[in-house]
């Protein structure tokens, strides 16, 4: 009977913290089970046993139970979690930036560790090193909540606060002004694909379509105009979809595919890149333009699914303590 009756209060165990604690919690459910199995004890002990813990319920809902009223982090800390991780991810961002233009690295151990970045890598690193400063804060927040005293956190005066933050307007002109982005966007999208259906590319050195001559060479205009449409598609695709619906989700996902169509332009080669001849002094100058202004765009585009997603989460958590 003990062995079952163990093996229960472990799994119970598992969903709770705090040593002292845990035994305590542990100890009471132990007694009541106990009790209630000998006032109940009809059949054999075992019988009554497994009645007694299925009348009490799953592990997890037992432990529920008893961390009723024991946030994780207090309520009034929620703000502060979002508030925390955008400044320790600006900062992050920022040295993440220096690493890739001074190709250097960075290290604070154990509190902070940027190495010598590319651009690609620098793009696939944000949303990770994003990920771990909300876990850092979430974590300091904790203990912050678990110690029960009462403790006044500083509050930035800078940023984007939930209560400033105006849902999208729904408005009649501003439907209008959607459509309108629409159609615009369907008609670049579709004179695009003309274009690369007639000539393969959609870069030209000069406006005569009749006598075009592409800026690129074949198989490298063929692949940066394809990524470039699907710019443009994506973009039309997001503005359709907004005629219906305002939510951030259609941001987000806009953001996530835009930033994974510049990775793709990023990583192509300079190298026999133009089918015009350009100075050679010119070509580090060109490259690294292009190279700058592509991340300086994913920086903005990165730092928008940033605020998006943690917009959306906030939402989430007000919608909770309604």
């Amino acid at each position: 009977m003990s062995n079952k009756l163990e093996a229960y209060l472990e799994e119970i165990g598992h969903f709770l913290s705090g040593r002292e604690e845990r035994e305590e919690v542990l100890s009471e459910i132990r007694s009541h089970i106990l009790e209630k199995t000998e006032r109940e004890s009809g059949g054999t002990a075992d019988e009554a046993l497994d009645r007694v813990i299925a009348a009490y319920g799953p592990a997890r809902k037992v432990a529920e139970k008893y961390l009723d009223g024991r946030p994780i982090i207090a309520p009034a800390y929620k703000r502060h979690l979002f508030r925390y991780t955008s400044i320790v991810f600006a900062w992050h961002a920022i040295l993440t930036a220096a690493a890739v233009i001074f190709k250097e690295d960075f290290i604070v151990f154990p509190f902070l560790f940027i190495p010598r970045l590319g651009v690609m890598e620098a793009l696939m690193y944000l949303p990770t090193a994003f990920l771990a400063d909300l876990g850092i804060v979430a974590l300091i927040l904790y203990f912050v909540t678990q110690r029960g005293k009462e403790v006044k956190l500083p509050w930035p005066r800078f940023g984007v606060d939930l209560d400033e933050v105006k849902t999208p307007s729904r408005s009649f002109w501003s439907r209008i002004g959607t459509a309108i982005g629409a159609v615009i966007m369907i008609g670049v999208t579709a004179f695009a694909v003309f274009l690369f259906a007639r000539h393969q590319t959609i870069f030209f050195t000069n406006l005569d379509f009749t006598r075009a001559r592409p800026l690129f060479t074949l198989e490298a205009g063929r692949l940066i105009s394809l990524i470039v449409i699907a710019m443009f598609a994506a973009s039309t695709v997001s503005l359709v979809v907004k005629l219906f619906t305002r939510s951030r989700w259609v941001d987000a996902v806009s953001n996530v595919v835009s930033l994974a169509l510049i990775g793709l332009l990023l990583r192509q080669p300079y190298d026999n890149l133009f089918t015009v001849a350009i100075p050679e002094r010119l070509l580090p100058k060109i490259k690294f333009g292009l190279k700058f202004v592509l991340l300086f765009v994913a920086l903005l585009v990165t730092l928008d699914l940033i605020k998006n997603i943690v917009i959306i989460a906030r939402r989430k958590l007000a919608r909770r303590d309604r």
